[in-house]
């Protein structure tokens, strides 16, 4: 029968030392204090007492002098701890020894005297294979620290307190914890879109918006673009040149027009068409300033009605400099070249191709906040110039006296009731002077206008912003056999979100503007646009729209209405290779002679950002 001894004295520290080391082995080694005091050998005398064996005590392994300070060799790395409780291999003290392996790994024997070494065990192996993104405080072993033994770096510094297992500690540090190498790190460049496009249609003023029914096709208007900012995952980068991002486009479309030169049913001849249209839009990236450009030019082909043959371009450029928190400067360019068709009023013959002109100007405008009311004074100057027409037996019609300046002042104010409401009122004075005093008919065409208007800016969740104003413009000539113009004011922007999906645009905008008919003043013009784009996909959307014109002549009986309706669909392969098809029919109705004109025009073409 074994004959067992009362656990007191220096056993019963050993043995409750052995039961309690799962639990306390990774405190005992942070606490280098506690750790030294018992590897200690005044504290210890059971590890250098021959007289604990002799009373028949387990023998335990002698544990080595420690060196001055902390040792730095981690119960985890090195191959045999030196604490007793951490796995002091005994005989009879199975519950300890078992404890300490099933935590870190099987040990090999250390002998006495020999100084703690790197472990080969599996559970050690485990550990240092994990992905070493970032070292964790503790964990660097015996290896040197820019030529300091790590021993010497934790006298000047004890590490952090740990909680928690030490092999759970050791995964969050070495798996989870942010990598420091910028190399593993990814590059995420953000997509440029969204950049603001021009007006639907030039402001009405010199020009004659007539061709807007065009909507895209080389004529009066801007090609529409998308409704909204295009999927991240199809939007081009564009190309960066230090704080300017560069958004070029090329396309190529082929098709079919059954009525290029816009001119009455019998005289119609159908064409194929070649499209080829360049673009290129520009983005500032400043802190106090914004720049954003977009500029575009086509020319259109038709190889078997030549006459039709023309080319198309239309730009703004804007510029935003914040002078200070309550003062902004803007700055404005726009350009504009198109064609006159051939039954065009103010032409009143067939010509035999397509006669230029082309419209210019630039406006300066300072805006000042007082809390929360926003005045604005804005200049703007704008020229137009004609091309002469030549008729088809070698007449040519002169239209110099067609080329004129204008000048206006427009003044705004406003007052933000909340930032969703925010009313204003606005008053226009512009005057309008020839180069050519009198015209071919004998008139002096420059004139004076005023304009009133009153209105709102609303934005609602972002989903709805709008800007709506209604009021009066007069014009008087100099000529007193021309009758001056009184007619009411309309300006409406508004895009409306129905969805992520869903988009639509509206716009509408009156003028009164300058003509060449014989006995006619000007005529007072009201110009519609409605679009709607949706996304059936990421990378296929789809654009239906439609517009309405009027042209009523002052002094003549001359009336004008048009409509058109277009669809158009793209569908985004990648970043930069889009298909589009677009189809589009117009129809124009005049009570002048030779004026009136229906047709239909497809287009299928290839689009590139490079």
């Amino acid at each position: 029968m074994t004959r067992e001894r009362p656990i007191t004295g220096e056993r019963a520290h050993r043995a409750g030392a052995g039961a309690l080391a799962p639990a306390l082995a990774l405190a005992l080694v942070l606490a280098g204090s506690a750790f030294a005091q018992d590897a200690d050998p005044a504290a210890n005398p059971s590890a250098t007492d021959p007289s604990a064996a002799s009373n028949g005590a387990e023998a335990p392994t002698r544990t080595p002098p420690r060196r001055p300070g902390i040792e730095t060799v981690s119960p985890l790395r090195a191959g045999s701890p030196t604490s007793p409780l951490l796995g002091s291999s005994t005989a009879g003290s199975s519950s300890a020894g078992s404890a300490s392996t099933n935590l870190f790994g099987p040990r090999a024997p250390v002998s006495p005297g020999d100084a703690p070494a790197a472990s080969d065990s599996t559970g050690d192996d485990g550990v240092s294979r994990l992905p070493r993104f970032r070292t964790a405080p503790g964990l660097t072993g015996g290896a040197t620290v820019n030529g300091a033994r790590p021993s010497l770096l934790r006298q000047r510094a004890a590490p952090p307190r740990r909680l928690g297992s030490a092999t759970k500690q050791i995964t969050q540090a070495r798996t989870q914890q942010t990598t420091t190498d910028l190399r593993l790190s990814p590059v995420i460049q953000n997509p440029v879109s969204g950049v603001p496009l021009p007006a639907t249609f030039v402001r009405l003023g010199l020009v004659n918006p007539a061709n807007v029914l065009g909507l895209g096709l080389g004529l009066n208007t801007i090609a529409q673009g998308s409704l909204k900012p295009i999927d991240p995952a199809y939007a081009p980068l564009g190309i960066r040149i230090g704080a300017l991002t560069l958004l070029p486009a090329f396309t190529q479309s082929i098709g079919y027009d059954t009525n290029p030169n816009q001119t009455i049913a019998r005289s119609a001849q159908p064409s194929l068409v070649l499209r080829s249209e360049g673009e290129l839009a520009v983005r500032s990236d400043w802190s106090q300033a914004e720049f954003t450009s977009e500029m575009r030019g086509s020319y259109l082909e038709y190889p078997d009605n030549p006459g039709a043959s023309r080319p198309n371009a239309i730009g703004v450029s804007r510029l935003r400099i914040d002078a200070n928190r309550d003062t902004r400067i803007d700055v404005e360019t726009r350009f504009l070249l198109d064609s006159q068709r051939a039954g065009s009023p103010d032409l009143n013959a067939a010509t035999a191709s397509r006669p230029l002109f082309a419209s210019y100007g630039a406006s300066v405008g300072v805006q000042e906040n007082f809390n929360r009311l926003q005045v604005s004074l804005r200049g703007s100057l704008d020229r137009q110039v004609f091309e002469d027409a030549r008729l088809s037996n070698g007449t040519v019609i002169r239209q110099s006296d067609r080329d004129a300046n204008q000048y206006g002042v427009r003044l705004r104010a406003g007052y933000e009731v909340s930032p969703m409401f925010t009313p204003f009122v606005e008053t226009l004075i512009d005057t309008r002077i020839y180069d050519t005093p009198v015209d071919q008919y004998g008139l002096r065409r420059d004139s004076d206008g005023i304009a009133f208007s009153a209105g709102a800016s609303i934005e609602m969740n972002r989903a709805l912003t709008a800007e709506l104003s209604a009021g009066m413009q007069h014009r008087s000539y100099v000529d007193r056999s021309l009758r001056p113009i009184d007619a009411p004011l309309v300006s409406a922007a508004l895009i409306w979100t129905v969805s992520p999906l869903t988009t639509v645009r509206f716009n509408q905008q009156t003028g009164v503007i300058e003509t060449a008919v014989p006995g006619s003043s000007g005529a007072f013009t009201d110009v519609a646009t409605l679009e709607v784009q949706h996304d059936l996909f990421r990378n296929l959307s789809i654009n239906v729209g439609a517009t309405y014109l009027s042209n009523n002549y002052e002094g003549v009986r001359i009336r004008e209405r048009g409509y058109s309706a277009f669809a158009r669909l793209d569908y985004r392969f990648n970043r930069w290779l889009t298909f589009r098809g677009s189809y589009l029919w117009s129809t124009l109705t005049s009570s002048s002679p030779n004026s009136s004109y229906e047709g239909h025009a497809v287009l299928l073409g290839v689009r590139v950002n490079p």
